[in-house]
């Protein structure tokens, strides 16, 4: 049996207490290996693998994260959506440390990542004009809602390099674009996932205000202690929503790429059918 929900655990999500009858494997991938052994197991009745961002000792700093072999990995075990927590510095005043906070749109700021799986061979082009599931990014606000969360339906995320943070100058800058929150990890991830073909949700915890803040709040670690357990309860009702096949089918007609060889559009699944 497949299992087609996967958890990317970000920082400070790495407990796997939420799997029952687990399952260490490695999965070998043509981009080398993952940033750690992937949990596999049963939750909420139903098959679940768990992959923790910057490995289990949080040894991998984001800027090294192998993004290529972690998505790859979850397609070869037949992962259908990913769900991936991650923690965010917010970058306007009412999107408070201790929110949450569910992205639609992202600003890529990084500088050196592989950041397709289309790179050699083939030339490729995929719509991210709407990079996020918008069927698990409602089933996550609902839930929110539901449990009486701090949730913020929509937010604008930039992804920078790192490992350092920004200067006040960035953080004003970004701000001035009209982003909501900032992290080191969003991109590649997420735009690998729709290349393959993998619906993908970010669950963001904001920890702190960025440093365009006189007053940066929060206590970054209390918060993502705290939010362990909000997680866990957030991450069982959006797995527990009905799923829209409608949707489903959408999302593959949505995942195509163009070639300048042949002048059509053309499933990436067909151009990769003997990788995936």
């Amino acid at each position: 049996m497949d299992t087609e929900i996967a958890i990317i655990g970000g920082t400070g999500i790495y407990n796997t207490d939420i799997i029952s009858n687990k399952e260490i494997i490695d999965v070998e991938t043509p981009y080398g290996k993952t940033s750690d052994s992937l949990t596999i197991g049963e939750f909420n009745e139903k098959k679940i693998v768990f992959l923790p961002r910057h490995g289990k000792k949080h040894s991998v700093p984001p800027h090294k994260i192998n993004f290529r072999a972690n998505i790859w990995a979850l397609k070869e075990l037949g992962v259908k959506r990913i769900i991936a927590p991650c923690a965010v510095g917010s970058l306007r005043e009412e999107m408070k440390p201790g929110h949450i906070a569910i992205p639609d749109q992202f600003i890529d700021r990084t500088k050196d990542r592989d950041s397709t799986f289309y790179d050699q061979g083939t030339v490729a082009h995929i719509s991210t004009a709407d990079p996020f599931c918008p069927d698990l990014r409602n089933l996550a606000v609902s839930a929110g809602k539901r449990l009486n969360y701090n949730i913020h339906g929509k937010a604008t995320q930039v992804c920078i390099e790192g490992p350092r943070f920004s200067t006040r100058a960035e953080s004003n800058m970004f701000r001035s674009w009209g982003a909501d929150t900032i992290n080191m990890t969003l991109f590649p991830e997420c735009v690998l996932a729709r290349e393959s073909q993998i619906c993908y949700l970010a669950i963001a915890t904001i920890t702190d205000y960025d440093v365009w803040a006189d007053d940066r709040v929060g206590d970054y670690f209390d918060i993502l202690k705290e939010r362990q357990e909000l997680y866990k309860k957030l991450l069982l009702c959006t797995y527990s929503g009905n799923h829209n096949d409608e949707r489903d089918e959408l999302e593959k007609k949505l995942v195509y790429n163009l070639t300048r060889s042949k002048d059509n559009w053309i499933d990436m699944n067909s151009i990769h059918s003997e990788k995936w």
